[in-house]
């Protein structure tokens, strides 16, 4: 039987599917909050593309799979006043190097490693009605790569928004409460 079939009263479901807005997002670069962003509207979940390769052989194609590449991860926050998130991202953006010229001997540029450790371990983690984690993505080697600081509106009442894109070299993905055996064999092929 369905779970959308059953009377809840008569027996409680136990394992209410994922809902989008029960999430939780961390940066440990910022210090305030314990780098949790409660102020976080929106995140992509990681993603990921493989290439394939085409082999022709007389009558027939076949494909081969190639490399793995990670997709961008994209975060909009509301912009609070204190912790005051514009400063706060922009500050990682020159802790990771970049200083508006200054003086013509003035050549500082980014490292990766700079702008990784300026921005710190994000993660997204999906929770449940409780709080507790579902899934928690970690993003390795994150460093932010597009900052919108929103748009003013004299018409708009709305929150001011920041985005923030992040490039990363591959996510890690970890649940709790299962080990993924019942959806993925995990025999490998000889």
């Amino acid at each position: 039987m369905a779970f959308w079939s059953k009377n809840f009263a008569d027996k409680p479901l136990l394992n209410d599917p994922k809902r989008k807005f029960r999430f939780k997002v961390t940066f440990n670069g910022i210090k305030s909050d314990g780098g949790v962003l409660w102020y976080a509207k929106t995140a992509t979940k990681p993603s990921f593309q493989i290439a394939s390769t085409e082999h022709k052989y007389l009558n027939h194609t076949f494909y081969y799979p190639g490399a793995v590449t990670w997709q961008d991860v994209t975060i909009t926050l509301v912009d609070p006043t204190n912790p005051d998130m514009a400063a706060s991202l922009a500050g990682i953006i020159e802790a990771g190097g970049y200083r508006p010229p200054a003086k013509p001997d003035d050549y500082t540029t980014m490292t990766k490693a700079s702008a990784v450790s300026s921005l710190g371990t994000v993660t997204v983690t999906q929770i449940d009605h409780e709080g507790k984690e579902l899934e928690t993505w970690t993003l390795w080697n994150a460093f932010i790569t597009e900052l919108k600081f929103g748009d003013l509106e004299y018409g708009a009442d709305d929150l001011t928004e920041l985005s923030v894109t992040m490039k990363y070299d591959w996510a890690q993905l970890e649940t709790p409460n299962t080990n993924g055996a019942d959806l993925v064999d995990g025999n490998s092929a000889s």
